[in-house]
């Protein structure tokens, strides 16, 4: 079967397996990339979900590229001419998120010195993209939920009723499940977004796109910072796909960047061996003494903890608070973990990989 170029961005294909990789074009570089069946499954719904109106709901875990997907479904739809305006829910206080979604008046709050639109109205004829919606406010979570009802809206402080013309999109982490389980969330929300549910499959999950997926990184930052071209060490080709990649593409990109940058070999190394770490457990794990069962049970508790934390906070570049939320723990328990572990600042920036092909 011939490789096809069309609204995809169709690269190659393989003839005896009739494999193909397809990339959804959009305004910005980044591209969806991948051949497995659950990644090529997603962009399929991607494409159908593209011809309807409907609001769509995006889960996955985080790095598994839910705002590419969100543009990939606009920009494959009617209204790919229309502007495509992404809200982060959580980072936004409670008190300003329906003066941002909906605009205000002036004089409708302090800070209010002149009125404003909002982006449901910067969003007119495209898409409002509402990322992490798991972290909505429940007082925005209302309001939201009754701009869905009939998509009429007022300004904060204002009596004018307003109409817009917006495809709604929203993304969420698996957290939200938790949330509609213990009622943190409105279930009648939930319901007037998933009209069309897509999930975006994690990495590990997909079979072989690792792979492709370096080998795209590679090419992608050699043209950036002006590197040669290199290809993966054997032992990386293998650790790439036993590796459960909590941080998904997002850690697979950052992987491939410090590795290129930090490295001079022909070869790259990914599987983090340089790591001292990892050196210590791979000692330890080796070690055949019989301990009493409590000590064996503790020494391999610490190792475990030890090593999750690590990969935790390299997946998150340090940030404690997104390495929480991906944990499902309070920011203050993680808090108390990584400095049980002595895992500081400095610790979480060393180079992860080796410098020589050693």
């Amino acid at each position: 079967m011939p490789a096809v170029a069309n609204h995809w961005g169709l690269q190659s294909a393989d003839d005896n397996e009739r494999i193909r990789i397809r990339a959804v074009l959009s305004p910005t570089p980044s591209k969806l990339i991948g051949r497995s069946p659950s990644f090529l499954h997603a962009l399929g719904l991607m494409e159908r979900m593209a011809h309807y109106e409907t609001p769509v709901l995006i889960q996955g875990e985080t790095g598994t590229g839910k705002e590419l997907a969100a543009r990939a479904i606009h920009y494959l739809s009617a209204r790919r001419e229309g502007p495509f305006v992404p809200l982060n829910c959580g980072a936004l206080p409670e008190s300003l998120i329906e003066s941002e979604l909906f605009g205000c008046e002036r004089g409708a709050f302090t800070d209010a010195k002149q009125a404003r639109s909002g982006l449901v109205a910067a969003a007119e004829g495209g898409t409002l993209f509402l990322d992490e919606l798991d972290s909505l406010p429940p007082r925005a979570q209302v309001s939201l939920l009754r701009f869905l009802q009939d998509y009429r809206y007022r300004p904060v402080g204002g009596a004018r009723e307003c109409t817009g013309d917006v495809r709604i999109i929203a993304a969420a982490s698996p957290r939200l499940n938790d949330l509609l389980s213990i009622g943190a969330f409105r279930d009648d929300l939930a319901f007037r977004l998933n009209v069309l549910l897509l999930e975006m499959p994690p990495l590990r999950e997909r079979a072989g796109d690792a792979r492709i997926l370096a080998d795209h990184f590679i090419a992608r930052h050699a043209r950036q910072y002006g590197q040669p071209l290199r290809r993966l060490h054997a032992q990386s080709l293998k650790w790439l796909e036993a590796y459960p990649w909590p941080g998904n593409v997002r850690e697979l990109d950052n992987r491939v960047q410090r590795a290129l940058l930090l490295s001079d070999a022909e070869e790259l190394h990914l599987e983090p061996s340089a790591d001292p770490a990892a050196r210590i457990e791979v000692a330890d794990s080796h070690d055949d003494s019989i301990h009493a069962f409590n000590e064996a049970r503790e020494r391999a508790m610490q190792r475990f903890e030890r090593d999750y934390l690590r990969r935790l906070m390299h997946a998150t570049d340090g940030n404690v608070t997104h390495a929480a939320r991906l944990a499902g723990k309070e920011r203050r328990s993680l808090g108390k973990l990584l400095k049980k572990h002595g895992i500081k600042d400095d610790l979480l920036v060393a180079p992860l990989f080796p410098t020589s092909d050693a």
